[in-house]
């Protein structure tokens, strides 16, 4: 049996709230940086507003039902530890950075992470 892996996927409740932000934002894309704080949860911008480079590592496109899937990105240095994670981008009410686009909305979205099973690390692109 061939297994499909996907890096990162996002929860019923992120993708409703995904699709409200592009309907008030235009595309969006999320970047994690792995600093402290708020660095640490994944932030989500407007397409284009957060300029990425050599030093980030492109994961997923989320469909999350909008036109255009929704890019995310992970600064390298914090793939280099996270490589053998799979990630789910979720929401929970509080209130994150004021510069990822859902900090009005009184919730943030977070990081759940579960380590890859062996079939899932094997299928794997290299």
């Amino acid at each position: 049996m061939s297994i499909s892996t996907k890096r990162v996927e996002v929860t019923d409740e992120a993708a409703e709230l995904l699709r409200r932000l592009v309907g008030q934002y235009g595309p969006l894309m999320f970047h994690q940086s792995g600093g402290c704080c708020d660095g640490s949860s994944p932030m989500c911008f407007p397409a284009g507003d957060f300029i990425t480079s050599e030093a980030d590592v492109h994961l997923a496109e989320l469909d999350v039902g909008t036109e255009a899937p929704i890019p995310f990105w992970m600064s390298r240095a914090q793939f280099a530890y996270w490589s053998h994670t799979h990630l789910t981008v979720d929401v929970v009410p509080g209130r994150g950075s004021g510069f990822s686009v859902e900090a009005p909305e009184g919730v943030r979205f977070l990081i759940r992470s579960r380590l890859f099973t062996d079939e899932e690390a094997e299928a794997l692109d290299p």
